[in-house]
């Protein structure tokens, strides 16, 4: 057995990704990633020069679960859903990274290939350039909105505060209870009215 445990880019993603879970997106220092994976924090920098470009790299190995086949066959409206969907399930099991990847895709190699496709996809199925763009970034509004909290975390369980001062907001209280199922279904609500008033708008 080695004295010092093998590093390997894999094995140093997975740690950084397991302490932003854990202690948040500020809680990941290479200090504290050296100590989870009990080397010095020098041992590191043979795999990754900074940790700006650790988050990048813990970034593209999440966005590698966001489907974008869809566009590919020649199905705007299906890849914008695909898209959206698979988008939003990779945020949700790592909402701690997400202000990071809400900074926008520039340095990420994996984030502008994917662009590329969805643009393309567009592209090809009428859109001009400047309406694809618009139809990207409205996509990422939609995602990253849904992905930053959960709509219901904001209220109180306490049906007197709601009651008496909210009269259309009496059934507030309730809503914690069914956090994951409105979310859910708010979002699904949300894209399927985008995709619908694109497909009334699609030139052609």
């Amino acid at each position: 057995m080695p004295r010092n445990p093998i590093l390997s880019a894999s094995r140093i993603r997975a740690a950084a990704l397991h302490i932003i879970d854990r202690d948040g997106l500020d809680g990941l220092s290479m200090r504290k990633l050296a100590s989870e994976l009990g080397v010095q924090a020098a041992s590191l920098y043979g795999h990754v020069s900074t940790k700006d470009d650790l988050l990048h790299e813990v970034a593209a190995e999440i966005l590698e679960k966001v489907d974008v086949s869809g566009f590919e066959g020649g199905d705007w409206c299906s890849g914008l859903r695909s898209a959206a969907r698979s988008y939003r399930a990779a945020l949700a099991q790592h909402p701690n990274i997400v202000p990071f990847l809400a900074y926008g895709p520039a340095h990420r190699e994996a984030s502008l290939r994917r662009l590329d496709v969805v643009h393309g996809g567009l592209v090809a199925g009428g859109w001009s350039r400047r309406e694809a763009t618009m139809i990207a970034a409205g996509l990422m509004y939609l995602v990253f909105g849904a992905a930053l909290s959960s709509f219901s975390s904001g209220f109180s369980e306490d049906q007197a505060l709601y009651r008496d001062r909210y009269p259309n907001l009496d059934k507030a209280h309730l809503l914690p209870g069914v956090a994951q199922e409105l979310d859910h279904d708010s979002f699904e609500l949300t894209l399927d009215a985008f995709v619908t008033g694109l497909v009334a708008r699609a030139p052609g």
